[in-house]
């Protein structure tokens, strides 16, 4: 992936993390009601899974995939890990299928540069991840498990 150089690289970071917050609730209108998963489907087209990882006052960690088989353990891609921050209105996305965590990727604070354009990859892929999803016109199951 070629590399973007923007002038405020973190500005512009935050811009995408609150468009895919936006995108990520159209997707999933009940997200929040949600309690361990949910399934979108689109016939022909491979599941797409939701699984609820953590839920705090202020967020929620899910994990988004696809699942290109008939069992969710055997292929699933891209396995994205991220954190919804309910305040604040964001979706950063923490790790997918093939890259580790930022932090444990990039553990020297003093490289922001590097640790900049690792998030930006990473939230860059949803954004345009969660548009396909959205024009593939993907729908949720609607019976959703109360919260407890």
């Amino acid at each position: 992936m070629s590399q973007v150089n923007l002038v405020n690289k973190s500005f512009c970071l935050e811009q995408i993390c609150e468009s895919n917050y936006l995108k990520f609730l159209r997707l999933i209108p009940d997200l929040y009601q949600i309690k361990t998963s949910a399934i979108g489907l689109f016939p022909n087209k491979p599941s797409l899974h939701l699984k609820i990882i953590e839920r705090t006052a202020y967020t929620l960690t899910v994990q988004l995939t696809h699942c290109f088989m008939d069992t969710p353990d055997e292929l699933i891609e891209p396995a994205v890990k991220i954190r919804l921050y309910v305040d604040a209105k964001l979706a950063e996305v923490l790790r997918d299928h093939s890259r580790t965590d930022v932090f444990k990727a990039i553990s020297d604070a003093g490289q922001s540069k590097k640790i900049m354009d690792y998030k930006w990859s990473l939230n860059y892929f949803l954004g345009k991840w969660l548009d396909y999803c959205l024009q593939t016109d993907y729908r949720f199951e609607t019976n959703i498990e109360e919260i407890a």
